[in-house]
């Protein structure tokens, strides 16, 4: 059982774990191994008849980064500035009463300060052209 394989095989291996695919047509008997191995030994591993056997997971890792940058700026360039600013707003509003009821129930005096000094700051405040 401890036995050595030979190096080319040792890297057939290695091939065969990077394109499972190929191991479901032989188990399907589409393919056998011998054929597999010759054609990976005469043509090599870059050839363009292994690709069709990669996992799916590893080509949408490839094109799946591309494809994420490229959604966020067509998210940015499609964004309409005014419904943005207006959603901000929203939210520093309603961070805003959520801090005055935490003041409110610790008894601060410092409730009405806090209040009209965020009233007054706009962190995202967006200037039209």
């Amino acid at each position: 059982m401890g036995r050595k394989l030979h190096p080319t095989v040792q890297e057939f291996k290695a091939f065969v774990k990077k394109h499972p695919l190929l191991v479901q047509e032989v188990r399907k008997g589409t393919l056998k191994w011998q054929e597999v191995y010759e054609d990976w030994y005469i043509l090599g591993e870059e050839d363009e008849k292994w690709i069709k056997f990669k996992d799916k997971d590893s080509k949408k890792e490839d094109s799946g980064k591309g494809d994420f940058i490229g959604k966020i700026f067509s998210s940015i360039k499609n964004a309409d500035m005014d419904n943005l600013q207006q959603t901000i707003t929203n939210v520093g509003e309603a961070i805003s009463t959520i801090q005055a009821v935490i003041h409110q129930f610790r008894g601060d005096d410092n409730q009405q300060q806090v209040n009209t000094t965020q009233k007054h700051q706009h962190p995202f405040a967006f200037r039209k052209d």
